[in-house]
């Protein structure tokens, strides 16, 4: 039997045992209410279609960076992660409701596990304390924890063409790169540094030294607006996959972009220094940047950009997706996701920039 089959089978088993599974994704919204008042609140612009299986990865994604970054043991942490994937793939998930959502969601819309390993290194690397000594090996770490997500969200949103997922792992990496600049003074108070070390010695910084007693600087400012840079390509190069989504999908993630962008433009405004203070955009700004992007988000063509080649640190997200065998067709009668509760236009201007901040960052990056 080959492994498709072989998950064909057991996801069949799965779906059938568990054809009423809403108290799963019930106490996964749970889980979002107390993570996150923004995230559970504000609704969003994606449609309920997606947000029903983002909840329930998001739910997982939590819960595992809770148990490696708080837990006593990191490693064993993470080894009982991987055997509830294990399950989870097997189609027997363990009787936890945000294992048993996401046995639907991998199942129904064919995520590689790769892309949920990746998930769990980038967690695991922050809870070792890694060093990042190039952009490379800051982009490899945002290729984990936000592009990994960025991957799987174009899987629920059922899109799978190769450049069109490059986009979304990219997306992923400049919205991380962007948190990394907005977050220097408050990781570093944490005894974390994210921004490359190369580029620090470039500017004259021992990065030890200042990690010792961290102060703004223009050496410091100078380092942080380089990362901007490259966050702005990246947003830059993302633009070319949105008219390759599913209409309905693209307002919410063209507003994404727009307002985490404007995170970086807003600290430019503050002079960089993410040390002292934290950079915000004002609810009204991003009001008028989610209006503003949900006309552009329908009126905007397929660009030449879409067709570049991914990023060297995100190639390893794309070729999983690539190789993974399709989605399962459920037959009539199968277990579905339920629905998520209807909301007005209001309410779901601000989920969706928010839906991106606490899937694609490690919990200790967005407040509570």
């Amino acid at each position: 039997m080959s492994n498709r089959s072989s998950e064909t089978g057991a996801f069949a088993a799965f779906a059938g045992a568990n054809a009423d599974t809403g108290y799963d994704q019930q106490a996964c919204r749970q889980l979002m209410r107390g993570g996150s008042k923004t995230f559970f609140a504000a609704s969003l612009l994606l449609p309920a279609r997606v947000r029903s299986p983002a909840t329930a990865l998001y739910a997982f994604c939590r819960l595992a960076d809770d148990a490696i970054d708080l837990g006593r043991d990191p490693h064993a942490a993470m080894r009982q992660l991987q055997r509830r994937l294990g399950a989870i793939y097997a189609g027997r998930p363990d009787s936890i409701d945000a294992d048993r959502a996401l046995a639907q969601v991998v199942h129904r819309f064919a995520i590689p596990r790769a892309l949920l390993d990746a998930l769990l290194d980038g967690f695991l690397w922050d809870a070792q304390g890694r060093r990042y000594e190039t952009l490379a090996d800051v982009q490899a770490y945002g290729a984990r924890v936000a592009g990994a997500v960025g991957a799987m969200m174009a899987l629920i949103m059922e899109t799978r063409q190769p450049h069109a997922v490059a986009r979304a792992c990219e997306l992923g990496v400049a919205m991380q790169l962007t948190n990394i600049a907005r977050d220097v003074g408050e990781d570093a108070r944490n005894g974390r540094l994210y921004l490359p070390r190369q580029w620090l010695h470039e500017a004259g910084i021992d990065a030890d030294e200042w990690l010792r007693d961290p102060h703004f600087n223009p050496g410091i400012a100078q380092v942080t607006q380089r990362l901007l840079r490259v966050a702005d390509e990246l947003y830059a190069r993302a633009e070319g996959g949105i008219a390759d989504l599913p209409r309905d999908c693209r307002p919410a993630i063209q507003a994404a972009r727009r307002v985490y962008a404007e995170i970086g433009h807003q600290l430019e405004r503050d002079g960089l220094d993410s040390v002292s203070h934290r950079a915000v955009v004002s609810r009204r700004r991003k009001l008028l940047l989610i209006a503003s992007a949900t006309g552009a988000a329908f009126s905007a063509p397929r660009i030449a950009l879409a067709d570049l080649a991914p990023v060297t640190e995100v190639r390893f997200l794309v070729d999983a997706v690539r190789t993974a065998a399709p989605p399962l067709k459920l037959a009539a009668g199968g277990a579905r996701l339920p629905p998520v509760p209807q909301r007005s236009f209001d309410e779901r201007m601000l989920w969706a920039t928010d839906l991106h901040a606490r899937l694609s960052q490690p919990s200790r990056r967005v407040a509570r």
